[in-house]
C-alpha cells in the first residue's frame, strides 16, 4: 500500500517533468528550424532595418538617448511582427501538411505543442533587437549607452518571453479558423499602437491608455526604456511583464481548449 501511494504521489511530478522536457525540446527544435529558414531570417533581418530607419528620421531632432530608445522600440516591433506573421503561418503550414489533426490527437497536451512554437518565433526576434542596435550605431552614429546593464539584460528575455506568451494566447484563436494566416496579420499593427512602441502611450486617447496596460509589450518596452535611460523602476516593469505572461499562459490554455472543441465540432482542423 505504501509503495502504491508513493507511486501515486510521484505521478504528478513525473508528468510535470515530462511536459517541461517536451516544451524545452520543442523550443530548441523550432528555434533551430527558424534560424535556418531563409524566409524567416529575411523577415527577422529586414524588419528592424525598416523600423529603425523610420524611427531615426522620426526622432533625429531628439537627443542621442531618444534615438537609442527608438532603436530598441524598432527591435521590439520586429519581434512582434515576426511572432504574429510566422506564428499564424506555422499553424497554417501544419494544416497544409495535414499534421495539425495528428498533433491535436496526440497524448501530449496541445498547449505544450503550440507554446514552444510561439516562444521560439519570438525568441529569434533577439536577432532583430541586435541588428537594429548595430544598424543605428554603424550607419547613424547613435551611441549605445545603457544605464543599468543588469536590468537591461534581464528585460530582454522577459520582454521576448512575454511577446511569445501573448502570441500563444492569439494562437489559441487561430486554431479555430482556416484563415489563420490572415487573422495573424490583423493583430500586428494594433499592438504596435496600443503598446506605445514608437508612439508614446500618453498621446493615445484617454480611454485607450488603460487598455495598453494589459499588453505585455508595453511593460517590456518600459523596462528596456527605464533600464537604458535610468529613469523609473525597470524591475517593477519586469515584474508586471512576468505576471502578464503567466496570465497569458493560463488564459491561452483555457481558450485553446474551448477553440479546439469548437474546431472539432465544425471539422475545421483540416485545411479542406
Amino acid at each position: 500500500m505504501a509503495v502504491t501511494d508513493q507511486r501515486a504521489l510521484n505521478l504528478p511530478i513525473v508528468r510535470t517533468v515530462s511536459l517541461a522536457r517536451v516544451v524545452l525540446f520543442g523550443l530548441g527544435l523550432h528555434f533551430k528550424m527558424l534560424s535556418r529558414s531563409p524566409f524567416d531570417m529575411f523577415v527577422v533581418v529586414a524588419s528592424p532595418l525598416i523600423f529603425a530607419t523610420l524611427a531615426y528620421f522620426l526622432f533625429q531632432n531628439g537627443q542621442g538617448q531618444s534615438l537609442l530608445v527608438a532603436a530598441l522600440a524598432s527591435g521590439v516591433m520586429g519581434i512582434w511582427s515576426t511572432t504574429t506573421a510566422q506564428g499564424a503561418g506555422a499553424l497554417q503550414t501544419q494544416r497544409r501538411l495535414g499534421i495539425l489533426e495528428l498533433l491535436v490527437a496526440s497524448p501530449t497536451p496541445f498547449w505544450a505543442v503550440v507554446l514552444p512554437i510561439s516562444v521560439a518565433i519570438s525568441a529569434i526576434g533577439v536577432y532583430s533587437l541586435a541588428i537594429g542596435l548595430v544598424y543605428v550605431r554603424v550607419f547613424y552614429g547613435v551611441a549605445i549607452t545603457i544605464h543599468e546593464w543588469i536590468a537591461f539584460a534581464v528585460s530582454i528575455p522577459v520582454a521576448i518571453g512575454a511577446i511569445g506568451c501573448l502570441g500563444f494566447l492569439f494562437a489559441s484563436v487561430l486554431v479555430r479558423y482556416r484563415s489563420a494566416f490572415m487573422l495573424g496579420n490583423v493583430f500586428e499593427w494594433p499592438v504596435w499602437m496600443i503598446s506605445g512602441l514608437l508612439i508614446p502611450v500618453a498621446v493615445l486617447p484617454g480611454w485607450l491608455q488603460p487598455v495598453s496596460w494589459l499588453f505585455a509589450p508595453t511593460w517590456g518596452m518600459r523596462a528596456l526604456r527605464h533600464s537604458t535611460l535610468g529613469t523609473g523602476s525597470a524591475w517593477t516593469d519586469v515584474a508586471v511583464c512576468i505576471a502578464l505572461s503567466l496570465a497569458y499562459l493560463v488564459a491561452g490554455t483555457l481558450a485553446l481548449r474551448f477553440f479546439l472543441r469548437s474546431a472539432r465540432a465544425r471539422a475545421t482542423l483540416a485545411l479542406t
